[in-house]
């Protein structure tokens, strides 16, 4: 059979089938396709990224010299579970990776070579990949249209524009590895091959949990003669030109060329290979070209949209990832019948990745803030709506409730919370670090309060980390400190603090009547 059987006839294929002959080419039609998997996960917690992959898909990861990124082998049946990982920002499927991959010192050489890597590197499994991964998001399109009369899809949009805070954040956040280096460029034009930066989304997609068996049974099928999303006939029956776009992505003080230099030269090879179509903002495939140092990996997106952005309707100004919450979630580690508190919830990114991902513990959500306290409400209604639009019998409630209340006054008796998860205040968009000499100190004496002696723990995330720990300092007979996780949040350096509560006592809150 014809190394490319299933894929619809494009353009430019002849050459990738020679290179099939010439021994890069899938294995034999029947054998099961594997994917290389690619994900940017929140930088710091590669390492639970990994666990998460282990356990739910069985595949041993290994984590990237580029900060912020995996790499995991997986039966390409197994892409609905991969969408459905908790940790992960960005997916990709790797098309071929370079660990010491050796620039020329000359610009114009340098470039030349990326260009030729084009025509050399092992297209044919990837896209096959590529397309089933469209396939499974045509089937939850259609399920969407199906499904219009479910009130889930109107609270969909932020309320007051409020989303803007938020994504400003997603921008400096879903590259985190290429931030942590040294020599990245800022965003540039838009040349022909692309621009640097976090990847475009179409926000047509959400790429969420739960993905069922009729979006497994279409990856089974493999990829069968109908015609593929992004790939819509024409009117003589041909497959239509496919739109690409290439982004870059560069890390390091060594290279001769900038982001947008390499994605435009790197982007040509492409066009004139496939005989696609450059688009920048209306693209059916992102081919991603990731330089860290030496490092190269060339990739395609399987994500339109981060998949940190699943749980949250109603966006505030510091909304924290979804995938960052699980992370911190992971952290301490809860066990069925926990008691979960965020004292400073905001929009509620915390209990709701929580109770979803750890429906058998009891979780509690406040704020000072009236605002934030109705956002994160409607955030859960949202989810408690998609949950009824998803399953046939009785929807489950889940196990959420949010108070407002004073973060240093807790309406909870003492030692009855077996864990404290929670985003404290940067001092930079919500309060000042004035503020905060006063406030962390007074929130980590109440959290000790209520936190059971001897197994409570906190998992707390800053980026004010003089004041965290000089407060800490100062309580050391009731909290001590653990691990430390150094993360990015939207280009601050901040770190995730993983108290265990001793056996010491904490007074009790005294009558005021």
């Amino acid at each position: 059979p014809s190394p490319s059987a299933g894929l619809p006839r494009r353009p430019g294929m002849a050459e990738a089938e020679a290179e099939a002959e010439a021994g890069t080419a899938p294995a034999e039609e029947g054998a099961e396709l594997a994917a290389v998997i690619g994900a940017t996960v929140p930088t710091g917690f590669e390492l639970t990224a990994a666990e998460e992959v282990q356990e739910k898909l069985g595949s041993a990861s290994r984590i990237s010299r580029d900060r912020g990124k995996i790499y995991f082998e997986v039966p390409a049946r197994s892409l609905p579970q991969v969408h459905r990982l908790r940790s992960v920002d960005n997916l990709f499927v790797v098309v071929q990776e370079f660990k010491d991959y050796q620039f020329k010192e000359n610009k114009e050489d340098a470039l030349k070579d990326l260009e030729d890597l084009v025509k050399k590197l092992p297209w044919i499994d990837p896209l096959k990949v590529w397309e089933l991964n469209n396939s499974l998001k045509k089937k939850k399109t259609k399920r969407r249209k199906h499904n219009l009369q479910s009130p889930a899809s109107k609270e969909k949009l932020p309320d007051d524009g409020e989303e803007e805070g938020s994504d400003q954040k997603d921008t400096g956040t879903q590259e985190d590895g290429a931030e942590n280096a040294t020599g990245v460029e800022p965003a540039g034009g838009q040349d022909a091959g692309g621009t640097h930066g976090a990847v475009a989304a179409n926000g047509e997609e959400e790429q969420e949990d739960n993905e069922q068996s009729d979006a497994k049974d279409e990856l089974q099928a493999g990829s069968g003669g109908e015609p593929k999303a992004g790939e819509a006939q024409t009117s003589e029956g041909e497959a239509k030109v496919l739109k690409f776009r290439v982004t870059c992505n560069r890390a390091g003080d060594k290279h001769s060329f900038t982001s947008n230099e390499a994605a435009r030269d790197f982007g040509g090879a492409v066009q004139e290979h496939f005989q696609w179509k450059a688009d920048m903002t209306d693209f059916d495939v992102e081919v991603l070209l990731n330089i860290h140092n030496n490092e190269v990996v060339v990739g395609i997106a399987l994500t339109e949209e981060s998949l940190h952005r699943r749980n949250i309707t109603h966006f505030g100004p510091t909304t924290l990832r979804s995938t960052l919450a699980y992370g911190m979630l992971r952290l301490c580690d809860p066990q069925p019948t926990d008691i979960i508190v965020d004292p400073m919830c905001g929009t509620g990114a915390i209990p709701i990745e929580g109770a979803t991902e750890w429906p058998s513990c009891y979780h509690i959500a406040g704020d000072n803030n009236p605002q934030a306290v109705k956002r994160a409400a409607n955030n859960i209604c949202s989810l408690l709506k998609k949950n009824e639009s998803k399953e046939s019998s009785t929807p489950q409630g889940i196990p959420l409730d949010i108070i407002q209340w004073d973060i240093c006054n807790l309406p909870l008796r003492t030692g009855s919370v077996d864990i404290i998860v929670s985003d404290m205040p940067f001092g930079k968009r919500i309060g000042s670090k004035k503020k905060n000499w006063d406030l962390y100190p007074a929130c980590l004496t109440e959290m000790g309060r209520i936190c059971t002696p001897g197994t409570g723990r906190a998992v707390l995330l800053t980026q004010d980390k003089k004041c965290f720990a000089k407060a800490l300092s100062r309580l050391g007979h009731i909290w001590r400190k653990g691990q430390t996780v150094w993360v990015n949040v939207g280009g601050l350096h901040a770190a995730v603090y993983l108290l265990k509560r001793t056996w010491e006592r904490a007074e009790e809150k005294r009558s005021f009547w």
